[in-house]
Protein backbone atom coordinates (compact mmCIF):
# COMPACT_ATOMS: atom_id res chain seq x y z
CA UNK A 1 0.00 0.00 0.00
CA UNK A 2 1.47 3.01 -0.86
CA UNK A 3 2.50 5.80 1.43
CA UNK A 4 0.13 8.26 0.49
CA UNK A 5 -3.15 6.04 1.10
CA UNK A 6 -1.77 5.26 4.51
CA UNK A 7 -1.89 8.58 5.23
CA UNK A 8 -5.12 9.37 3.59
CA UNK A 9 -6.56 6.56 5.75
CA UNK A 10 -5.55 8.09 8.83
CA UNK A 11 -7.02 11.20 7.99
CA UNK A 12 -10.17 9.75 7.44
CA UNK A 13 -10.31 7.69 10.41
CA UNK A 14 -9.94 10.64 12.32
CA UNK A 15 -12.74 12.21 10.19
CA UNK A 16 -14.93 9.56 10.66
CA UNK A 17 -14.26 9.95 14.33
CA UNK A 18 -14.75 13.06 14.58
CA UNK A 19 -18.22 13.08 12.53
CA UNK A 20 -19.89 10.04 14.25
CA UNK A 21 -19.44 12.40 17.79
CA UNK A 22 -20.89 15.29 16.20
CA UNK A 23 -23.80 13.80 14.30
CA UNK A 24 -24.16 9.81 15.92
CA UNK A 25 -24.01 8.71 12.22
CA UNK A 26 -21.71 7.28 10.36
CA UNK A 27 -20.01 10.03 7.32
CA UNK A 28 -20.56 8.52 3.53
CA UNK A 29 -17.83 8.38 0.88
CA UNK A 30 -19.05 11.35 -0.88
CA UNK A 31 -19.02 13.54 2.43
CA UNK A 32 -15.11 12.43 2.42
CA UNK A 33 -14.82 12.87 -0.50
CA UNK A 34 -15.69 16.66 -0.31
CA UNK A 35 -14.11 17.57 2.50
CA UNK A 36 -10.75 16.27 2.03
CA UNK A 37 -10.77 17.16 -1.78
CA UNK A 38 -10.02 13.54 -2.62
CA UNK A 39 -11.58 11.42 -5.82
CA UNK A 40 -14.12 9.22 -3.98
CA UNK A 41 -11.99 6.14 -5.73
CA UNK A 42 -9.28 7.29 -3.37
CA UNK A 43 -11.40 7.02 -0.57
CA UNK A 44 -12.65 3.32 -1.38
CA UNK A 45 -8.99 2.00 -1.91
CA UNK A 46 -8.14 3.89 1.62
CA UNK A 47 -11.02 2.75 3.68
CA UNK A 48 -10.39 -0.88 2.27
CA UNK A 49 -6.76 -0.40 3.85
CA UNK A 50 -8.31 0.45 7.14
CA UNK A 51 -10.19 -2.93 6.97
CA UNK A 52 -8.92 -5.73 9.46
CA UNK A 53 -7.64 -8.62 7.25
CA UNK A 54 -9.49 -12.04 7.64
CA UNK A 55 -8.35 -15.13 8.18
CA UNK A 56 -8.57 -18.25 6.11
CA UNK A 57 -8.94 -20.63 9.27
CA UNK A 58 -11.92 -18.73 10.58
CA UNK A 59 -14.97 -20.25 10.80
CA UNK A 60 -17.81 -19.37 8.78
CA UNK A 61 -21.49 -19.47 10.41
CA UNK A 62 -23.36 -20.71 7.70
CA UNK A 63 -25.66 -23.89 6.70
CA UNK A 64 -22.55 -26.03 6.43
CA UNK A 65 -20.81 -25.13 9.90
CA UNK A 66 -17.01 -24.68 8.04
CA UNK A 67 -13.97 -22.77 7.98
CA UNK A 68 -13.41 -20.28 5.30
CA UNK A 69 -10.34 -22.09 4.01
CA UNK A 70 -12.47 -25.27 3.31
CA UNK A 71 -14.60 -22.93 0.91
CA UNK A 72 -11.45 -21.95 -1.18
CA UNK A 73 -11.46 -23.99 -5.03
CA UNK A 74 -8.12 -24.84 -5.90
CA UNK A 75 -8.99 -26.87 -8.69
CA UNK A 76 -6.89 -29.78 -7.80
CA UNK A 77 -8.10 -33.04 -7.75
CA UNK A 78 -11.13 -31.39 -6.46
CA UNK A 79 -13.28 -34.88 -6.35
CA UNK A 80 -10.45 -36.73 -4.20
CA UNK A 81 -10.78 -33.17 -2.02
CA UNK A 82 -14.58 -33.60 -1.83
CA UNK A 83 -14.43 -37.17 -1.11
CA UNK A 84 -11.30 -36.90 1.63
CA UNK A 85 -13.60 -34.05 3.35
CA UNK A 86 -16.65 -36.42 3.30
CA UNK A 87 -14.62 -38.96 4.61
CA UNK A 88 -13.19 -36.68 7.52
CA UNK A 89 -16.54 -35.07 8.30
CA UNK A 90 -18.34 -39.01 8.33
CA UNK A 91 -15.34 -39.89 10.78
CA UNK A 92 -15.84 -36.52 13.18
CA UNK A 93 -19.79 -37.14 13.16
CA UNK A 94 -19.15 -41.06 14.79
CA UNK A 95 -16.54 -39.31 17.61
CA UNK A 96 -17.72 -38.78 20.88
CA UNK A 97 -17.97 -34.95 21.78
CA UNK A 98 -14.59 -35.34 24.03
CA UNK A 99 -13.35 -37.01 21.29
CA UNK A 100 -14.11 -34.83 18.70
CA UNK A 101 -13.10 -31.74 20.49
CA UNK A 102 -9.94 -33.29 20.89
CA UNK A 103 -9.50 -33.58 17.52
CA UNK A 104 -10.91 -30.04 16.66
CA UNK A 105 -8.50 -28.18 18.76
CA UNK A 106 -5.71 -30.27 17.68
CA UNK A 107 -5.58 -30.08 14.19
CA UNK A 108 -8.21 -27.87 13.04
CA UNK A 109 -7.45 -24.82 15.56
CA UNK A 110 -3.81 -26.01 15.83
CA UNK A 111 -4.12 -26.07 19.49
CA UNK A 112 -1.07 -28.16 21.33
CA UNK A 113 -1.83 -31.15 23.36
CA UNK A 114 -1.22 -29.07 26.54
CA UNK A 115 -3.67 -26.28 25.79
CA UNK A 116 -5.79 -28.87 24.64
CA UNK A 117 -5.34 -30.53 28.49
CA UNK A 118 -6.51 -26.90 30.05
CA UNK A 119 -9.81 -26.13 28.15
CA UNK A 120 -11.17 -30.15 28.98
CA UNK A 121 -9.73 -30.02 32.15
CA UNK A 122 -7.51 -33.22 31.76
CA UNK A 123 -3.55 -33.83 31.78
CA UNK A 124 -1.41 -33.64 28.65
CA UNK A 125 -0.19 -37.39 28.77
CA UNK A 126 -4.53 -38.04 28.74
CA UNK A 127 -4.55 -35.79 25.83
CA UNK A 128 -1.70 -37.75 23.97
CA UNK A 129 -2.86 -41.24 24.64
CA UNK A 130 -6.78 -40.38 23.76
CA UNK A 131 -5.21 -38.91 20.79
CA UNK A 132 -3.40 -41.79 19.67
CA UNK A 133 -6.48 -43.78 20.51
CA UNK A 134 -8.47 -42.07 18.42
CA UNK A 135 -6.38 -40.91 15.62
CA UNK A 136 -5.64 -45.29 15.67
CA UNK A 137 -9.48 -45.84 15.61
CA UNK A 138 -10.53 -43.41 12.57
CA UNK A 139 -7.12 -45.34 10.74
CA UNK A 140 -8.88 -48.38 11.15
CA UNK A 141 -12.07 -47.32 9.90
CA UNK A 142 -10.93 -45.89 6.70
CA UNK A 143 -8.99 -48.97 6.07
CA UNK A 144 -11.67 -51.23 6.02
Amino acid sequence: MSRSIKELATKIKDIQKKYEETFSQEITVQKLSEILNTPKEEIAAALEYTKPLESIYDYVYDSEDTYKIEKINTNKDEPSQIVDRLAIKELLENLDNKEKKIIVLRYFKDKTQTQVANILGISQVQVSRLEKKILSNMKAKLVC
